[in-house]
């Protein structure tokens, strides 16, 4: 069974207030009764064509006593919870799980990609203090926004990287391939940062001449369309009233993080303190460099909350709501071999053989499923810190 991670202009958030009542007689609130608080989240009726995939609590009420950030061990009769929904469409998640299906595995656990990439990005100061994690892949940018140790606010935006490249077809008159590859070795999101003389000569198309493309038409170009996602994030954010609550700025992560001067672009456009986000946060040293790019950061972070999941052992909601049983690095417990009696029994006549015992029956699917995510995580053993089990996410 592996983590999936799941995006798309079909995502959307929201926020519902729940509330259960206690028997008078129970003393102290259980973790039990916050699991039925949020179990009751998974029930409500969302539009035809939808259907949940994550239920994240923001706050609780202990008999009208709000802002309980854990109720846990307190004690009252009403428990009420705030909690960030995030829905997905349907026909998306029957075609990941079709795919799926089809490589031989099961799913585990949907997850939204922003929520993964935080995992494997983002520090636990951070999400205190308050950030924006923008993830910019190639169909879309993802957007998500952390106070308080909590997500306040998640979104996906319909552009990314691979509009920039269409644009640079556009403007420059070149193949797809070509428009990449210049976008990659040469892009620029500020324009002034480029120089006004230099000019790549590409090869054209057979029995054509080479083309000449001016890097300064290239970075205005880039920086035409990159001022414009981050300006459609940053109106999310403010739509939201989030603006004045992101103390530790903006994280930028993705492939199209990789921009030169895009830290700058985003500085410039939003006032906040920018970085690039690199999924090293709890990897330790190793001889897969390339892990540690930022356009792996969802690989990553989906691969870390698979191992969250493990240390835990927790079942949890997960793809079709059902409860997913808890995790083991073993795949299937071995059979025991036959008991050798510890005395010698006396000389008995001879007895005619016994019949064959029975095949011992296939592992199911999901022991198979386990089998291929401990294979995985015993390789990436060696690139993760020691001390993950002390983190919460």
């Amino acid at each position: 069974m592996v983590n999936v991670g799941i995006a798309g202009q079909h995502i959307k958030s929201l926020q519902h207030n729940g509330s259960i009542t206690r028997p008078s007689g129970d003393n102290e609130i259980t973790q039990d009764d916050v699991n039925r608080l949020t179990a009751d989240m998974y029930r409500l009726v969302t539009p035809p064509g939808s259907q949940i995939i994550h239920v994240m609590p923001q706050d609780y009420k202990v008999d009208f006593e709000g802002g309980v950030t854990d109720p846990i061990g307190m004690a009252g009769v009403r428990l009420e919870g705030n909690f960030h929904i995030i829905t997905a469409q349907s026909a998306a998640i029957n075609n990941i799980n079709k795919c799926v299906t089809k490589a031989g595995l099961a799913i585990a656990d949907l997850i939204l990609e922003p929520l993964a990439s935080s995992v494997s990005v983002l520090s636990d100061e951070e999400k205190e203090a308050g950030v924006a994690l923008i993830d910019i892949g190639g169909g879309t940018t993802d957007l998500a926004v952390f106070k308080d140790g909590i997500i306040r606010h998640a979104a996906v935006l319909p552009f990314g990287g691979n509009i920039i490249t269409q644009d640079i077809k556009q403007g420059c008159n070149v193949t797809p391939n070509q428009a990449e590859q210049l976008k990659v070795k040469f892009g620029k999101a500020i324009a002034e940062e480029a120089s006004d003389y230099e000019i790549v000569s590409i090869p054209g198309l057979p029995n054509r001449p080479p083309k000449e493309v001016s890097l300064k038409n290239l970075a205005y170009i880039i920086e035409a369309r990159m001022s414009e996602i981050i300006e459609l994030v940053y109106a999310e954010i403010y739509r939201m009233g989030l603006q004045d609550q992101l103390s530790a700025g903006v994280v930028l992560t993705g492939g199209g993080s990789q921009l030169q001067n895009l830290e700058q672009l985003t500085e410039y456009l939003t006032g906040l303190d920018t970085r690039i986000g690199y999924p090293n946060q709890h990897l330790g040293k190793g001889k897969i460099e390339d892990v540690k790019s930022p356009m792996h950061a969802t690989g990553v972070g989906l691969v870390l909350a698979g191992y969250q999941a493990q240390d835990e052992r927790v079942a949890r909601p997960g793809y079709g709501e059902e409860e997913i049983p808890p995790y083991s690095y073993q795949a299937a417990t071995p059979v025991a071999a036959p008991v050798v009696p510890s005395f010698t029994p006396a000389p008995a006549a001879p007895v005619a053989p016994a019949a064959a015992a029975p095949e011992a029956p296939k592992p199911p699917k999901e022991q198979k499923g386990l089998k291929f995510l401990g294979d995985i995580t015993r390789k990436l053993k060696g690139i993760l810190i020691d001390d993950f089990d002390d983190k919460q996410y």
